[in-house]
């Protein structure tokens, strides 16, 4: 039986980066060397949740909302949203022509007038500034692609909540942290492309080549220079 093919933003990134990369990664399960692992992000993730889900269950605003003058509320199904954040649901995409499945994780979705939605994305960090990167930007075009799939119309705007570590303050006991809500424009007209793009590379027999500038790709050629 052939294995079904199940993508993220994650995974489109990485299809983007490298499609060599990719391809060993998801038809044979040979990964890149993970990084550091982000277990801080994780509980601060995990904490802001449990938070921004105690406005929603009293329907009052968030104060970085509130705070930015952003005119929306949380989004009020709180159900639908536990779905959406859970990695091995998340919301779905299925394109029968392709037999594949574009899927993402959410962390929050905010509700404007008509009803239309946005995601938002809880950021933790510890550099200086809010930066958007490329990836950022990717994730928030594949969850509006995502939401308007499944029938949902879309303000095309996406939303960062950064939760940058606070240095000057010192440390004791606590992390303090500044916040600062960054939004985004976002196109979904192209995820659709690279979706199609990245499932046809998968159904390669061998994997393409890598990325020019693909760092693993390059460590490896330098590497192989002191190996007998």
């Amino acid at each position: 039986m052939t294995k079904s093919i199940q993508l993220s933003p994650n995974s489109l990134n990485l299809y983007l980066e490298c499609p060599h990369c990719f391809w060993l990664d998801k038809n044979m399960g040979i990964k890149r060397p993970p990084p550091y692992p982000y277990a801080l992000n994780s509980a601060v993730d995990t904490l802001l949740k449990e938070e921004f889900d105690a406005y929603r269950s009293k329907n009052l605003p968030h104060p970085m909302l509130k705070e930015n003058n952003i005119n929306a509320r949380l989004f009020g199904n709180q159900k639908l949203l536990n779905q959406w954040r859970n990695n091995f649901a998340g919301i779905r995409f299925f394109d029968p022509n392709l037999q594949a499945t574009l899927f993402g994780a959410v962390d929050d979705v905010l509700e404007f007038e008509e009803g239309k939605i946005a995601p938002l994305d809880y950021k933790s960090t510890g550099s200086s500034a809010a930066n958007v990167y490329d990836r950022f930007q990717l994730q928030l075009d594949t969850y509006t692609f995502l939401m308007e799939k499944n029938g949902f119309k879309t303000t095309r705007k996406g939303y960062l909540a950064f939760y940058i570590v606070d240095k000057s303050r010192g440390f004791i006991d606590r992390l303090p942290f500044r916040k600062e809500m960054v939004q985004i424009e976002t196109n979904p007209s192209d995820i659709y492309e690279i979706f199609k793009d990245a499932v046809n590379c998968l159904k390669q027999q061998a994997p393409p080549p890598h990325s020019s500038d693909c760092k693993f790709a390059n460590w490896l050629r330098e590497a192989k220079n002191f190996t007998n």
